[in-house]
C-alpha cells in the first residue's frame, strides 16, 4: 500500500472513531468532552495533512527551485 492510501485510510480511520467517541459521549450528556473529542480528532488529521503538504512543498521545491 502507498504511503498516499495508508493516509487516507488513517484520515477515515481517525474520522470514523471521533464521530462513534463523539456520539457516546454526547448521547451520555457529556457533550464538552465530546466537543473535545472531535477537536483532538481535527488537530491529529490537520497535523497529518500538514505533513503531506510540507512534502509536497519539498517536491515543488526540489523541482523547480534547485538547478
Amino acid at each position: 500500500m502507498t504511503p498516499e492510501v495508508r493516509a487516507v485510510f488513517q484520515i477515515a480511520g481517525i474520522g470514523f472513531l471521533v464521530a462513534i467517541l463523539h456520539t457516546i459521549l454526547k448521547q451520555s450528556g457529556k457533550e464538552e468532552f465530546a466537543h473535545w473529542a472531535a477537536l483532538a480528532g481535527f488537530v491529529a488529521v490537520f497535523i497529518i495533512v500538514i505533513g503531506w503538504v510540507d512534502h509536497l512543498y519539498r517536491d515543488i521545491e526540489t523541482v523547480f527551485l534547485r538547478q
